[in-house]
């Protein structure tokens, strides 16, 4: 795993590119090389996984016409690789790396579909001086460039981008307002103006100063309804065991973050069930009622790992500063993976990690209350859904204008109840989309900028109409959706960012292609029965694991916004979100912001609590990366 940068500008940037690469070296701290060629600037760091030899970038091909930097790991590399040997290619090297290029040389862009892995690579041909970069097909890797006339700048992380004087270090607003209802910004928008991502299953050209951004795969799911449960649970342990034991590929040890809970439990056993031996398995807790080290403890026992465990007192804000620096957001839930990233450092450079089995397997406690509408959300008249989108905005209105906060949370209730019908506005209002409300921008921002801005905002539901075009069942629908949006652009980033900052590898067998293939195929009413979560995987998981694991509620590795409000959230937002700070800023309501702070405690301002977290965030961000 490593970090990588690059320029293509007719200038020399010989020493530009040295301070891009440094900005990076948390993500390779093994080696760092930089490599220039005329308009071509390239920069890599290294985290030493495969090939701890010969794996150093650029690397060439036999020509000496080709090079790559390259950030991730393909783990079917050994089959492609034995492939192009049957064709006559040779290898200088064991790594992936070699394997990536040769099979561009041979393949071209179709290479991409062969690959089963996580990455963000670039390949640079000397001879025309054409650039290919690709991300991986979920977005496990971040990729991320700026392109304006002829100059292309791209890296692993943006900061790197922003090392260059011609971008410049001002807020994207749309992307702003996004954040501001998701708590992640979706689509290829970033915070920095005119930096963008390269979205998951996507490759990008530059030829003659000309760019374009091309899709080379996207998820389609083809749900088999002629599945038996019996047949299905079957293919989960097959294809799970599959994933983890393509994963396992690497020169050095690896390990599990064991939350206790099912995923990474299951990810322990079957590494258990491929004869893993002395594995490596890590807890963190917080000294918080939610702590699941008696849980890790039984799996650690079970399959007799080497268990570590962790405790650290919560104070999410006193490391902000940097875990935003890392993060290039003002997220919350930032602090737990960089602690743990630091913690594993000691240990081990890879682990894997549990992320997807709930957007696969329908784990989260939002799909419980979507299914039971299923039905509903087909068969709900034109003429009711329009009576009831005029309710939802009376009810709106007699909340908003009475001030009591602590409501806040039915309104939405019931305002999501009285979208059925629309799945997309259904499913956004419990995610806490808050645009529908037109009025709800006047609490948000200031009434010069909704003058000046409100035109620009784009709406948040128009990033998500392309899952919900009802082939499938609404809860299908919502899945697709949280695996293009939330997972890649909230959950993913913070995995990366975190765990990069401390020079650790995350795998995720969760989002190894042919499972995800698999898991989309699988009947919904297999996934949630008796509207439990998770039902076939813990049906599935129930000979493998005990079983207070497989029948225990998922928690959350987060903390609790009431609980940190009480503690400093309020007096550091009391001192920073001024309204001298917030008026010269230009963006936010003050009077809504000091209603917040001054309202009585109450655990039903959890998204309250978050919107301060994020202003102070966004404080932060703005300061740490110098944004005018």
């Amino acid at each position: 795993m490593c970090g990588i940068a690059g320029i293509i500008e007719d200038k020399d940037n010989s020493e530009l590119i040295k301070k891009m690469v440094n900005t990076i070296k948390h993500r390779g701290p093994d080696a760092q090389t930089t490599y220039v060629h005329k308009k071509a600037a390239l920069g890599h760091v290294r985290l030493s996984i495969i090939d701890l030899s010969t794996g150093d970038q650029p690397l060439f091909n036999d020509k000496k016409d080709k090079c790559i930097i390259y950030n991730g790991e393909v783990y079917n590399y050994e089959n492609i690789r034995s492939e192009l040997i049957a064709k006559g290619v040779s290898f200088n090297t064991s790594s992936d790396t070699e394997v990536v290029l040769k099979a561009y040389e041979h393949y071209g862009a179709d290479c991409l579909n062969m690959l089963n892995g996580i990455f963000a690579f670039v390949i640079y041909d000397l001879n025309t001086e054409d650039i290919f970069i690709a991300r991986d097909h979920f977005g496990i890797k971040p990729l991320h460039y700026y392109f304006k006339n002829d100059l292309l700048i791209f890296g692993s992380e943006q900061k790197s981008i922003l090392e260059h004087p011609a971008v410049p270090k001002q807020l994207n607003k749309k992307a702003l307002h996004l954040h501001l209802n998701l708590r992640y910004t979706q689509g290829n928008e970033t915070l920095f103006k005119g930096i963008k991502r390269l979205p998951p299953g996507y490759y990008l050209t530059y030829k003659n100063g000309e760019l374009d951004v091309i899709k080379y795969w996207s998820l389609r799911p083809r749900i088999n309804h002629n599945l038996t449960e019996s047949e299905a649970i079957e293919g989960l342990n097959f294809h799970l065991k599959e994933a983890v034991r393509r994963q396992l590929v690497s020169d050095v040890p690896i390990g599990v973050y064991l939350s206790g809970g099912l995923d990474s439990s299951a990810l322990v056993q079957k590494m258990s069930e491929l004869g893993v031996t002395d594995i490596n398995t890590f807890t963190l807790g917080f000294n918080e009622p939610t702590d699941e080290f008696p849980d890790a403890r039984l799996i650690a026992e079970r399959f007799g790992t080497i268990h570590r465990e962790s405790s650290l007192t919560m104070n999410p804000l006193s490391n902000m500063e940097e875990v935003i620096w890392h993060a290039e957001e003002p997220k919350i839930n930032l602090l737990q993976g960089y602690h743990m990233s630091a913690f594993v450092n000691k240990h081990v450079k890879v682990v894997l990690g549990g992320l997807g089995g709930d957007e696969l397997f329908a784990g989260y406690d939002i799909h419980k209350f979507i299914f039971p509408f299923n039905k509903w959300h087909r068969r709900m008249p034109q003429f009711l859904q329009k009576l009831m989108r005029w309710k939802a905005d009376f009810i709106f209105k007699i909340q908003n204008g009475s001030g009591a906060l602590r409501f806040d949370e039915y309104r939405r209730g019931m305002q999501m109840l009285l979208s059925i019908g629309r799945i997309e506005k259904f499913y956004l209002i419990m995610r806490n989309v808050w645009d529908f409300d037109l009025d709800f921008y006047k609490n948000i921002y200031s009434a010069k900028y909704i003058s000046e801005e409100k035109g620009n905002l784009p709406k948040t539901a128009e990033y998500f109409m392309n899952w919900f075009q009802k082939i499938n069942s609404p809860l299908d629908d919502v899945l697709l959706a949280e695996f293009n949006s939330k997972m890649v652009n909230d959950y993913l980033l913070v995995d990366d960012r975190m765990s990069m900052a401390h020079g650790i590898e995350e795998r995720v067998p969760f989002l190894d292609r042919e499972l995800v293939d698999y898991g989309f195929s699988i009947p919904i009413q297999y996934k949630i029965k008796n509207n439990q979560t998770k039902a076939l995987f813990r049906k599935a998981m129930k000979p493998l694991l005990p079983k207070k694991i497989v029948a225990k509620k998922k928690w959350g590795f987060t903390v609790n916004p009431y609980l940190q409000f009480k503690k400093d959230l309020k007096q550091r937002a009391e001192a920073e979100l001024t309204k001298e700070y917030i008026d010269k800023q230009g963006i936010f309501n003050y009077d809504y912001i000091k209603c917040i702070l001054d309202y009585p405690a109450h655990p039903k301002l959890r998204w309250h609590y978050n919107y301060i977290w994020i202003l102070l965030g966004l404080k932060i961000w703005e300061e740490k990366f110098g944004i005018k």
